[in-house]
């Protein structure tokens, strides 16, 4: 494996898990995208342009990935055949304790389409236009699901006073 990827993925590697997790809700397929988007990288480095970050190029194959996982016959068979216990790493407890337990909880509540536009929008600060660019949706298709996943995320928040979704002001 080279330097630089091994740069690379520890440099992104917990950040595109969690976006992965978010998605497919189950830390053991996150890790398998995650595995999954760093060998596409690798394999097709060539094919990065730069004309965004690293950051956003690997978090745009993360989310291609998550989707394909979401609509795989594997994970379909996954709630047909028993799981697995598995043991949790201690970053995996310390991610889970940072997590804000009820909105997070709320946030998987909500179909993939809402879901990823808050994530993009209040976690990871991206703007309108830059979510439209990663998602490959119209802007104002971003912009009505902000709105629409802001409103299907209130009623879920009763006991959370989540100021930001209040008196929240999209800006572009």
């Amino acid at each position: 494996m080279s330097e630089h990827l091994e740069e690379v993925m520890d440099a992104y590697g917990e950040y595109c898990i969690r976006v992965a997790y978010l998605y497919v809700k189950d830390w053991t397929a996150a890790e398998e995208i995650v595995q999954d988007t760093f060998l596409a990288y690798y394999k097709q480095q060539e094919r990065f342009e730069g004309r965004s970050s690293l950051k956003t190029y690997l978090v745009k194959i993360t989310i291609h990935k998550s989707h394909d996982y979401l609509r795989s016959w594997k994970r379909k068979m996954a709630h047909v055949l028993p799981k697995r216990l598995a043991t949790p790493s201690i970053e995996q407890v310390k991610i889970q304790e940072e997590e804000q337990f009820e909105l997070v909880a709320a946030l998987l509540q909500l179909p993939v389409k809402y879901r990823e536009v808050l994530i993009l929008y209040y976690y990871d600060d991206y703007k309108i236009k830059e979510m439209s660019e990663l998602l490959q949706l119209s802007e104002n298709t971003v912009k009505t699901r902000l709105i629409r996943g802001r409103e299907k995320l209130k009623p879920l928040l009763v006991n959370i006073e989540w100021e930001v979704l209040l008196n929240d002001e999209m800006e572009g």
